[in-house]
């Protein structure tokens, strides 16, 4: 039996990371390029793909970790495409679409915070684990709570960095985020501390990093106390810039048993391993592309092909369900049969911006 070849996307604000492999530890090939235009940037994605098949052999399936917020209700027409979002340009996009169509291939998608959840916890800080959440501190703050083996996805994912928590007396910043000012990630986020010390978080130095990471630890304390009455998680896995500043974890433990105050009194709540840093890096992102991608591959497989949906279990991790393709809480698109040609003026519609979903570039 083969170890399914898979695709993999990170569609970041920022930066597009494409990689084909099986496993963070066997990648075959590997491309990053930054975020432009819809459409040139769908093409060129799709280019590597389409290089990769010439060179080596057809992929079974790829997995797309993107931006949103994304449409990701199974069966709904706008399933894959981007919902009103900042990056301009982008609101309406197809994302999913143009990557089935052009390849012939299943094509799986969640967001980039729950792609990396998916990926932190088939190799990451959430190894072996059920039910965790991870969490990005960045310029805001994202999360994805992963219970009983699934992604919480519903209406719409989860947007934790909007949850409400209470000011710390004498804190009179008005908060960054444009909606709610003063939600979690606008008092905790990486614009926030930025907004408030007047310099990026890694830049601050003795007296004013002190000062930063002490009112740090508190906001996300706060935050992560309703996340441990509302998901119950066995661990927390936190990743992103913010994260990563020396001392942060430390005081953040400290602060949340403060929270805490002994209810419900378990020691794991305290314990060293409760809350983490993020193991993987900056392959989070495209690892949750490969898990998506493998459960694409393993859904669209008839159950008679029982081998090869073994495989693409397997070769994402030991945990990995059967219905993996809608672990993550969105679900798969199979576009045209795999291994069918998808047909001329793919390309033209790419290079468009439109692409199947009628969205356009900006």
């Amino acid at each position: 039996m083969r170890t399914p070849r898979l695709g993999s996307i990170e569609s970041g604000g920022s930066k597009f990371v494409c990689m084909v492999g099986s496993s963070p530890g066997r990648i075959e090939a590997e491309t990053r390029f930054p975020t432009g235009r819809p459409g040139p940037t769908l093409t060129r994605a799709v280019a590597f793909f389409r290089e990769a098949v010439a060179e080596s052999g057809p992929l079974d399936a790829i997995g797309i970790a993107s931006f949103g917020p994304l449409e990701l209700r199974p069966g709904h027409a706008k399933f894959g495409h981007l919902a009103a979002t900042p990056k301009p340009g982008w609101s309406g996009v197809d994302v999913a679409g143009p990557f089935a169509a052009a390849l012939g291939v299943p094509v799986g998608i969640d967001t980039d915070v729950n792609g990396a959840a998916l990926g932190e916890g088939h190799w990451g800080a959430a190894r072996g684990l059920d039910t965790y959440v991870y969490l990005t501190v960045g310029t805001g703050i994202g999360g994805g709570a992963v219970i009983g083996g699934k992604v919480v996805s519903g209406l719409v994912h989860t947007e934790m960095g909007h949850l409400t928590v209470g000011r710390i007396t004498g804190d009179t910043f008005p908060g960054s985020c444009p909606f709610h000012g003063d939600c979690w990630e606008g008092l905790a986020g990486g614009d926030a501390m930025e907004a408030r010390w007047g310099a990026p978080a890694e830049e601050l130095t003795g007296d004013r990093l002190r000062e930063a990471l002490r009112l740090e630890a508190a906001y996300l304390a706060a935050g992560l106390r309703n996340i441990v009455y509302t998901t119950a998680p066995q661990r927390i896995v936190i990743g992103g810039g913010v994260a990563e500043l020396p001392g942060l974890f430390p005081l953040l433990g400290a602060e949340l048993a403060a929270t805490l105050a002994g209810y419900p009194g378990l020691p794991e709540h305290t314990a060293e391993d409760f809350v983490v840093p993020a193991q993987l890096g900056r392959l989070a992102g495209p690892a949750g592309g490969l898990v998506l991608a493998a459960g694409a591959a393993a859904g669209a497989r008839p159950l008679s092909d029982a081998g090869f949906a073994a495989d693409a279990r397997r070769a994402t991790g030991a945990g990995f369900a059967a219905d993996a393709g809608f672990t993550a809480g969105g679900g798969f698109v199979t576009g045209v049969e795999p291994g069918t040609d998808a047909g001329p003026g793919t390309g033209a519609e790419l290079g468009t911006g439109a692409g199947p979903s009628g969205g356009t570039a900006a």
